[in-house]
């Protein structure tokens, strides 16, 4: 988003605000705290994953959300897609730095979420 320095002062600064409607990081928040999303990021944190690997490992996950929220993440700069020449084609799927960092703070709250299970709170 960008925001006037002063009232007078025609130079721009960019600031990033989650709050903002018109924030790239809202549009990336919005995109991570996403149900499927956020096990993606957390399944990737363990290593790269084929498609169909990723649709096994987030039990009940369809072929049409799964490959929107790749594309997603993708766009978003948190996984990358590589496409090995390979007969028959393979893709595989990994966290960008910034979409290991992501998935490490997200795998933090399903620890803490499972713990609140395991001990009788949840």
């Amino acid at each position: 988003m960008r925001m006037p320095e002063t009232e007078t002062d025609s130079t721009l600064a960019l600031t990033a605000n989650v709050f903002a409607r018109a924030c790239r990081s809202r549009a990336a928040f919005e995109d991570v705290t996403a149900k499927w999303s956020s096990l993606i990021l957390i399944a990737l944190a363990e290593g790269p994953h084929r498609f169909g690997e990723l649709r096994r490992h987030v039990d009940g996950v369809s072929e049409k959300m799964l490959s929107q929220t790749l594309r997603a993440l993708e766009a978003d700069a948190m996984v990358t897609r590589t496409v090995h020449a390979v007969a028959p084609p393979r893709v595989d799927y990994e966290l960008t730095t910034l979409g290991a960092e992501v998935a490490r703070h997200l795998r933090g709250l399903a620890d803490l979420l499972e713990g609140a299970v395991d001990d009788g709170s949840l």
